[in-house]
């Protein structure tokens, strides 16, 4: 195990939490894989997506790149789930996405009570 790995998944974590904090927005984490060859006008028009989620009251928590079965993450607080529905369906063109809904171990905790 990489233990700086690890340590970086922690520091995400614990911005996630602290950002969610209040618990009245959701968080989607949504991995996402290219439908074509990333071009830069594909990159301009996702800009203009982000920034459109963002006007409309969405907040971006993380983007990333990855290597391996997806080519990104993305993990925002959106309001609700049509929200966040409305915001992804303007990718379709460009890429196929995975979306899952997260809730903060503490907030999971207190669904066990």
């Amino acid at each position: 195990m990489d233990l700086r790995a690890t340590a970086y998944e922690g520091e995400v974590l614990n911005v996630i939490q602290q950002e969610h904090a209040s618990g009245d927005r959701m968080i989607f984490i949504t991995l996402t894989r290219f439908r074509g060859k990333p071009t830069k006008e594909n990159i301009a028009q996702s800009q203009k997506l982000l920034d459109q989620l963002v006007k409309e009251g969405g907040k971006i928590l993380g983007l990333w790149w990855t290597l391996g079965r997806y080519d990104s993450v993305l993990i925002t607080e959106i309001p609700d789930e049509k929200a966040a529905m409305k915001a992804l369906l303007r990718w379709d063109d460009m890429l196929s996405t995975e979306t899952l809904v997260a809730v903060t171990r503490e907030e999971a905790l207190k669904l066990l009570e």
